[in-house]
């Protein structure tokens, strides 16, 4: 798999969601609170396209197509989209812009917080995204780029305190992303080692 001649599929496949997410909701099919459901939609969605970035390298090496480490730039873009998306539908749609309004909500539902010091921390990661800004900042962008793991920890607390409904699912995105984690360290140990 040549990484230049497939790297532009990732763009479209990481657009599929909102596309899907956009045309339930121009449909009416969100249910009795639409707006409520499209920020829910947006927001689960950031967080599988911040595990779908993490997923590209193991991939990668497991399935023995060095190609797809190229899409972890383009997911973790799109992770970032997603939930700056979700931020502005939230902002927007749930809080209508209103600041007096912001002071009680973030009293009253610190996942807001946790959420928004999620995305914070994807804002350097997509800053600094392009080959440009790698060569500048040469193995300190290795370790900037940490902030991902960072983010999606955040990313599992806001999850898991908006979850109305159980925490399997949360059970599940956490399970997913400790075994990312531990796989990175595995590998990373085993190359060290060499």
């Amino acid at each position: 798999m040549r990484s230049k001649r497939w790297t532009w599929l990732a763009w479209p496949l990481g657009s599929i969601p909102l596309l899907v997410v956009i045309w339930r909701a121009t449909q009416g099919l969100l249910g009795p609170d639409p707006a409520e459901v499209f920020v829910e939609l947006l927001g689960w969605w950031s967080l599988v396209m911040l595990l779908v970035c993490l997923a590209m390298r193991p991939a990668a090496q497991l399935l023995h197509l060095p190609g797809l480490v190229v899409w972890r730039r383009t997911f973790g873009l799109w992770a970032f989209t997603y939930v700056s998306l979700h931020f502005l539908a939230w902002a927007t749609l749930l809080l209508g812009w209103d600041l007096s309004y912001l002071g009680q909500e973030l009293s009253k539902r610190p996942y807001i917080i946790v959420g928004g010091l999620a995305w914070l921390a994807l804002w350097p990661l997509a800053l600094t995204s392009t080959r440009k800004a790698r060569r500048r900042l040469g193995r300190n962008w290795t370790k900037l780029h940490r902030l991902i793991f960072l983010a999606l920890l955040l990313a599992l607390i806001h999850q898991s305190w908006v979850q109305k409904s159980g925490y399997g699912e949360t059970l599940v995105f956490a399970g997913l992303a400790l075994a990312l984690v531990l796989y990175r360290v595995w590998k990373d140990r085993v190359l060290a080692n060499k």
